[in-house]
């Protein structure tokens, strides 16, 4: 089944202003998908990492992306198409909790 990267930005504040119950059928969804056997984290701070021409590598603190909202998270879900990755993820505490959601297609390298 196809896979699909997900990106989770939302900010404390937009978190709080959800209602309770929206918010705790959002956490219930998470976790069905859990159970489903999504890979879900919450993000920790960035790293980035370079290797020009294959020399000396380099790294640095911090997001190379930047948006107004945080990211919150990440998840690696399946879904038959992009269509239903959509409708899986609209149901997350960070689509729900005036956040966006980023999907991504992972095409799987051999």
């Amino acid at each position: 089944m196809p896979k699909f990267v997900t990106i989770g930005y939302g900010d404390q504040a937009g978190y709080d202003s959800t209602a309770a119950e929206v918010r705790d059928a959002a956490h219930a969804h998470d976790a069905r998908l859990l159970e489903d056997g999504a890979v879900m984290g919450i993000a920790g701070r960035p790293v980035q990492v370079r290797r020009p021409d294959g020399g000396d590598v380099t790294s640095q603190s911090g997001s190379f992306l930047s948006s107004t909202l945080p990211v919150a998270g990440f998840a690696v879900i399946e879904a038959a198409t992009l269509e239903e990755a959509v409708e899986l993820v609209s149901h997350t505490p960070c689509a729900v909790g005036h956040g966006v959601v980023e999907v991504w297609p992972l095409q799987e390298t051999p």
